[in-house]
């Protein structure tokens, strides 16, 4: 009679500590990469009152300059620093209707920590385009939200 085999052999259960060994090294830096992108999402959405606030004052007074568009009371918003949350300190408008939304410095964010994302409008056809790349965002571009 012929004896089957039972299991699996020390070089197969070797080969599969290996796969998963390399796997486990490729998945575990992405999702560092993906929990901060999230964190830092946090400012797109305290970001949204003031970049809705500078979309109203364009389409009531046609321009994104002036002072009033860098004053937060006129605006109808509250002070830059009352917009604070887990990760970030606060919100402001600038000149031309920037809003700059600083992050808190803390270790959860890593690279991102004490940078700021900045939020420029375009007008673009008569509608406003933002966009957060370029000048003046301090956050590596891979944890940018998307605009």
């Amino acid at each position: 009679m012929k004896k089957m085999q039972q299991g699996f052999t020390l070089i197969e259960l070797m080969i599969v500590v290996a796969i998963i060994g390399i796997l486990a090294a490729l998945a575990v830096p992405a999702y560092q990469d993906y929990t901060i992108r999230t964190k830092v999402g946090e400012s797109a959405s305290l970001a949204s009152a003031a970049r809705t606030a500078v979309d109203v004052y364009f389409s009531e007074n046609g321009t994104l300059s002036g002072t009033a568009i860098s004053n937060h009371t006129s605006l109808g918003l509250s002070a830059a620093a009352s917009y604070n949350a887990k990760y970030v300190s606060s919100v402001s408008v600038g000149a031309n209707g920037v809003v700059t939304v600083n992050l808190k410095t803390v270790s959860d964010i890593g690279e991102a920590s004490g940078d700021a994302v900045v939020y420029r409008p375009t007008n673009k056809g008569g509608n406003l385009q933002w966009t957060n790349t370029g000048s003046g965002s301090t956050v590596p571009t891979k944890y940018l939200p998307r605009t």
